[in-house]
Formats: structure tokens, C-alpha cells, sequence
């Protein structure tokens, strides 16, 4: 079954504006980015859309070419007293130390919540990406209990978090990077969760029959936005998220739940 993540999304995007239109002020959210490429502009667009239909006001901070990690994190610190939430775009320039500007965002203005991958039971709310995977196991009634987990990738926006969030629910997680794991485990795994950026990285002949795939790759091939995993493992999978239309929209509209439920000092 391939997942229609604009379904869920929607679903998200109306309880978050009920909210919204029930505030007694305007929430704010700005957005630090630095030199954005193709695939970062247009989530920066789609993010800027959704917010302005919810009634969400955004803040675009456009780092000079030579930000470093001073930099940022002063830009940070100066932007927190006069917003309720700050997104740092991923990625940032080479050089630059990522998990010191992440941990100069107050975790109770970090609507992406990288605290989670910093320390997990503290957090306030779960990574939109983790969200968007339990969002669509509710639905689809997957569970994670004594499964086997494969998670391609180890980066702070999907591996990370997901690796903490299969591990929390029961799973045998394996890591596979380019430097540790084996890709032969894919054939034998319950659930797989990618993020590696890599357009047609998993194919039909690596994957069994009922494979559970949450595919949160995304990169540009040929001008388009594409996934990790070849469109025809969806014929082989119990349930299939495609790139683009699938985690994509959940992961954006779980952001603005996010970003309400800290305004409003209501984390769920």
C-alpha cells in the first residue's frame, strides 16, 4: 500500500490552525539558513506556504557566505527572545560545529526538536520526522515490538532520531552508513527507515515480500525531488511512504504542531 502523506498532513494542518485561530497572539517562526540548495529551497517554500495558510509568521535569516560557528549561534541567541520558534535549515558549510548551533536553540523553541537525539527523555516533543512515522504506525496500526529495524543512514534530521525513537518501542535496530553495516540485512528486515539522500538507493531485489519502508531520502535527480527507494519496491512492500508526497507533508505539518504546542507551553 503506498502512503498519501498529503492525507494525514491535512489532517495535522486543520487541528493546528483550530489552534491557531484560537490564540490571543500571532506565532512566530524563523528560519536560519545558510547558501540553501535545491532540495532546501523548496522545503523553505513549502514551509513559508504552509505557514502563511495556518496564519504562522516567518522569519527567513540568510547567513553571509563566511557564518561560522560563532556567528550563528550569536544570531541565534539574538533572534530567541523575539520568536517562538527557530529552525536551523540543514545543511550548514563544512567546518561549522552543527551540535553547538543546535544546542544554542532553546529546547522550548526547537520545534525540530534536536534535543531528542541530545537526550531523548527530556525533549519536549518528538522530531517531525519521528512524529510523521508514529503519526502513519497509528494509523496503519504498525508496530515496532521485536521487529527488525533497518535504518540507512545516521544523520540528525532522520537516522538518529528514528534509531532512538525503533529502539524506544522494542525493536532490534541496525545502522547501516558507509562505514558500518552490511546492505544484506535489508533483505531480511521487518521495517525499513531511510535517509541517506541517495535517489534509487534500495531496489525490489533487496527487500522482502511485506516489507513495512518509511523512505525519508530525499535529493534531486533531474531537476525533481526523489527518494531513497525505486518506486517498484512498492509492489513488493506492506506499506510503501513514496518521495515525493509521503513523509515529506507529515514531517512539515508535525513541525507547526510543534511549533503551536511549545507556544503554547502544551508539548504533546
Amino acid at each position: 500500500m503506498i502512503i498519501d502523506g498529503e492525507k494525514i498532513a491535512t489532517c495535522i494542518l486543520r487541528e493546528t490552525k483550530n489552534k491557531i485561530d484560537n490564540m490571543s497572539f500571532t506565532p512566530k517562526l524563523s528560519i536560519v539558513t545558510h547558501n540553501p540548495d535545491f532540495v532546501t529551497e523548496k522545503y523553505l517554500q513549502l514551509k513559508c506556504k504552509r505557514a502563511a495558510w495556518l496564519g504562522i509568521e516567518t522569519e527567513i535569516i540568510k547567513l553571509t557566505n563566511d557564518a561560522n560557528t560563532v556567528s550563528i549561534v550569536k544570531t541565534i541567541q539574538q533572534i530567541s527572545a523575539d520568536t517562538n520558534g527557530i529552525i536551523v535549515q540543514l545543511p550548514l558549510a563544512l567546518g561549522i560545529d552543527l551540535d553547538k548551533v543546535l544546542k544554542s536553540i532553546p529546547s522550548n523553541k526547537d520545534p525540530d526538536a534536536f534535543s531528542y537525539v541530545f537526550s531523548s527523555d527530556t525533549s519536549p516533543c518528538l522530531p517531525p520526522v519521528v512524529g510523521a512515522i508514529e503519526e502513519i504506525s497509528k494509523f496503519y496500526d504498525v508496530r515496532f515490538l521485536h521487529k527488525k529495524v533497518v535504518v540507512l543512514g545516521q544523520g540528525r534530521l532522520v537516522g538518529k532520531p528514528v534509531a532512538i525513537f525503533a529502539k524506544k518501542l522494542g525493536a532490534e535496530v541496525k545502522i547501516i552508513t558507509e562505514h558500518k553495516g552490511e546492505l544484506s540485512d535489508l533483505a531480511t528486515a521487518d521495517i525499513i527507515i531511510s535517509g541517506v539522500g541517495k535517489p534509487g538507493f534500495i531496489k525490489p531485489n533487496q527487500v522482502k515480500n511485506g516489507v513495512i519502508i518509511f523512505d525519508a531520502g530525499t535529493s534531486e535527480s533531474g531537476g525533481v525531488l526523489s527518494g531513497d527507494v525505486v518506486k517498484e519496491v512498492a509492489g513488493k512492500a506492506l506499506l510503501f511512504t513514496p518521495v515525493p508526497g509521503g513523509i515529506g507533508p507529515i514531517t512539515i505539518a508535525y513541525l507547526f504542531r510543534n511549533l503551536i504546542s511549545l507556544a503554547s507551553q502544551e508539548c504533546e
